[in-house]
């Protein structure tokens, strides 16, 4: 039986990483006693660059922080807002909690969808909006809600969406 241990490879993480990223990150790393605390830092950190996160960068923050690859690859894949695919340049995350739901969610998504021409999971085809769920926005009082980029709108009506998007042209 071979017994498999998660090394993690040495790579050159100036050529992965800027500069300035890794000064950021090393920055957040002097903030907390174990450096694997800056782990979400880094990775938003590095998603700010390129709006997601690719394999070479999961295993440069990997070799910075000196933690395991897969511990990297588990954060990166828990949290829904930081991504390990490309994504357009406007991220529009539709909540589809209950209480959004109850409000009118899912024809909202569904007009999301027949806007932008495609579903859920999806970029259009000028790279310029990701259509994705989310499971809440915190922000129940005023569903159904979305979020787009770093702004909250809510409520959102099916009628409202073209106005909407025109703002991220």
């Amino acid at each position: 039986m071979k017994i498999v241990t998660d090394k993690t490879p040495k790579v050159d993480i100036a050529s992965i990483l800027t500069a300035s990223e890794i000064d950021e990150i090393h920055e957040y790393m002097h903030h907390y006693p174990q450096p694997r605390a800056a782990l979400l830092d880094a990775l938003k950190i590095v998603q700010r660059r390129n709006g997601w996160v690719d394999d070479a960068q999961v295993g440069a923050i990997a070799n910075l922080l000196q933690i395991a690859v897969t511990d990297v690859e588990g954060v990166a894949t828990f949290y829904n807002r930081i991504y390990r695919s490309p994504v357009g340049r406007h991220v529009i995350l539709v909540c589809d909690s209950i209480a959004c739901y109850l409000v009118g969610a899912e024809s909202l998504a569904a007009a999301f969808e027949r806007h932008l021409g495609i579903g859920f999971g999806q970029t259009t085809p000028d790279n310029r909006f990701t259509l994705l769920p989310i499971c809440c926005l915190g922000n129940c009082d005023k569903g159904p809600a979305v979020l787009i980029d770093e702004d909250t709108y809510g409520p959102v009506l099916p009628e409202e969406i073209g106005e909407l998007l025109e703002q991220y042209a």
